[in-house]
């Protein structure tokens, strides 16, 4: 069954093209904010680094709602680094929306996160953003995508993907390049994500399957897995059984205590999700990436691509500098232990040893 109601879609961009800002202005001309409430700039910056440097290292969700259709979003790292996160995003997402600055264009860390798109088979919609700078060279940046579609192997249909040109900054969009001054909102890009990014498809009469693609940690409720609802209903209080793709041995039941929607800066509790939905749940404290959760009378695991390794490795040994033990809020090694081990709670691209 398709889900005509629902939309889900992720975010490409090189870092600083204007992906969060862009997101920020959808959801405002989305209605996704009450007249009287404090609107937070950079909604998908989450973290204190990604509000600092202007960057997106883990991915997040929102959703907003255009003419009666729900509209999942999910901002992609621009790192080839977080390779690990933009592989578990694109999982739960039917389309993606490319987003290249009109000055720039295309980037190395574009490439990388788009090449993982085409290869998933993802409709593909094209905004060129930043189409009021002053050195804006639109036409060369249109060339330079289709070029770059053409070098990662892209098909017919995903080379004839529609184009939106953009200023998030402005919040307004055109489909002429031509005249971008016609555009006076974001209605344009609304309405070519409707058109062209496929709806999720999924039975909610039959038994539950949900893949879980990220995870995430709350003190107050601990450990949370996100994913799309593959098939069936979930229900706050509901038996489920765990089960792996690539590891028939894990087979864990419980029972889901939590669960929440994606809203316009936050997650909102709700008591029950189906086929196509994404959202957040909790009560299963060891739930990893690649898990799924099944009704316990069918077990069925669904496939998952590994997570690449990490890229980096660093070794942390004993301060042995003369200013050891003078500096620094934190002065033990253990304090970093605690760190890196609550931060490996959400992140499993990361390795510790």
């Amino acid at each position: 069954m398709i889900q005509e109601n629902l939309r889900n879609i992720a975010i490409i961009a090189h870092v600083d093209h204007g992906k969060t800002t862009l997101v920020d202005q959808m959801l405002k001309q989305s209605g996704a904010f009450r007249a009287n409430q404090q609107v937070a700039e950079r909604v998908m910056d989450s973290g204190d680094i990604e509000r600092e440097r202007g960057i997106t290292i883990l991915a997040k969700n929102c959703s907003c709602v255009y003419e009666g259709v729900k509209i999942n979003i999910v901002d992609t790292p621009g790192h080839a680094d977080f390779g690990g996160e933009v592989e578990r995003v694109l999982k739960m997402v039917n389309g993606v929306l490319l987003l290249v600055d009109a000055a720039e264009g295309c980037m190395p860390q574009t490439r990388f996160v788009l090449q993982k798109a085409l290869q998933q088979n993802l409709s593909l919609v094209i905004a060129v953003n930043k189409i009021d700078r002053p050195d804006a060279r639109i036409k060369e940046v249109i060339d330079e995508i289709l070029e770059l579609l053409m070098d990662l192997g892209a098909t017919d249909e995903q080379l004839d993907s529609p184009m939106v040109f953009c200023s998030g900054r402005n919040g307004t969009a055109s489909y002429d390049w031509t005249h971008p001054e016609e555009g006076t909102d974001l209605k344009p890009l609304f309405d070519t994500i409707l058109k062209y990014v496929q709806p999720p498809e999924g039975e909610p009469d039959q038994p539950l399957q949900m893949l879980v693609s990220s995870v995430d940690y709350n003190d107050f409720v601990g450990r949370m897995g996100v994913g799309r609802v593959q098939n069936g209903v979930i229900k706050v209080g509901s038996a489920v059984q765990v089960c792996d793709w690539h590891n028939p041995d894990v087979h864990m039941t419980g029972r889901i205590t939590k669960l929440f929607d994606f809203k316009a800066n936050g997650r909102e509790p709700i008591e029950q999700a189906s086929a196509g939905d994404i959202v957040a749940f909790a009560g299963l404290p060891d739930i990893s990436i690649g898990n799924t959760l099944c009704d316990p009378g069918k077990v069925q695991p669904l496939p998952f691509v590994k997570i690449n390794d990490p890229t980096v490795e660093m070794t942390f040994s004993v301060n042995d500098s003369p200013f050891a033990g003078k500096e620094g809020k934190y002065v033990t090694s253990r304090q970093i232990r605690d760190r890196l081990f609550r931060e490996l709670l959400k992140d499993v691209a990361l390795k510790v040893e």
